[in-house]
């Protein structure tokens, strides 16, 4: 049976590990609301950045911008948007696990994070490039990544380009998604329906200056430019969210674990004292 002395030891380091969770949760809770805010805020703008650029290439008749071309899928980049530090529950885990399922053989990883290059790393594939962040990146940050996967597609040493991050839902929610930024393309839930008013895009008697292929050129690299921004932004709300959680559930468990020791303490003390009085108790009777 552990002494007081060793119990007091517990406490006090339970207590001090729940003072840094504490301080963590915070920290974590007060860059959530401000990345959780920016992610939302772009989604609607991304959205119809991409509907806008592919209604354009429906009026570029004869023409077919190079970023567009779908190609047979030889060779591929995932962007892989990962964190730098831990302690943010499963994230990574259900990230790289869906990592792990590209084919080894055609598949080149571009990482953003210590954590996804530490992964390629150890799993030995292919790594072409690794890029470091700011903690609340900007648009001029992240163009950097976009326009180096854009020069290796036009180079045609890749056929697709693919964004894996991890998509923030709620708070407690995050799930990983994969987005082919290259060639551009509709998302899955993006199809264009009939009733849609995007569906007649190519019908409208639209004026370009000086023409629609020469606005679709501006256009495309922007889309994919914003593409990769915005999974970042998703990732970063993901990150923030699920290191507050985590954070707080540790704080919890610590509280809990605090507790228990103070009643075990309280116990042995208890029974230590019940001793003492029965040997006092013991010796008077006998000198009696």
């Amino acid at each position: 049976m552990p002494n007081t002395r060793d119990i007091r030891r517990r406490i006090k380091s339970v207590k001090n590990t729940a003072q840094i969770t504490k301080a963590m949760q915070m920290v974590a809770a007060s860059k959530m609301r401000k990345a959780q805010q920016l992610a939302l805020n772009g989604r609607p703008y991304a959205d119809l950045l991409r509907k806008m650029t592919l209604a354009v290439r429906g009026l570029t008749v004869g023409e077919t911008h190079p970023l567009l071309e779908e190609r047979p899928i030889k060779k591929e980049i995932v962007i892989l948007i990962a964190t730098d530090k831990g302690l943010c529950g499963a994230l990574n885990t259900n990230l790289l696990r869906q990592a792990a399922g590209f084919d080894r053989a055609t598949t080149s990883f571009i990482t953003v994070g210590r954590k996804g290059a530490q992964w390629v790393a150890r799993s030995k594939r292919e790594l072409l490039a690794d890029f470091q962040l700011a903690d609340s990146p900007s648009f001029i940050d992240t163009k950097t990544i976009s326009k180096f996967v854009i020069e290796k597609f036009l180079a045609k040493d890749v056929d697709r380009v693919t964004v894996l991050s991890t998509q923030f839902v709620n708070t407690l929610t995050q799930t990983p998604i994969a987005i082919t930024v290259l060639p551009v393309q509709p998302l899955p839930e993006e199809e264009v329906e009939e009733e849609s008013p995007d569906a007649d895009v190519s019908s409208r008697n639209i004026t370009f200056e000086p023409d629609p292929y020469s606005f679709l050129d501006s256009l495309v690299p922007y889309s994919v430019h914003m593409a990769v921004y915005g999974a970042v932004l998703e990732a970063r709300a993901s990150e923030h969210s699920a290191r507050m959680v985590a954070m707080k559930s540790a704080t919890d468990n610590a509280k809990g674990l605090i507790k228990d020791l103070t009643l075990e303490y309280n116990k042995i003390r208890q029974a230590s004292i019940t001793t003492e009085i029965n040997e006092i108790a013991t010796a008077q009777l006998a000198v009696g």
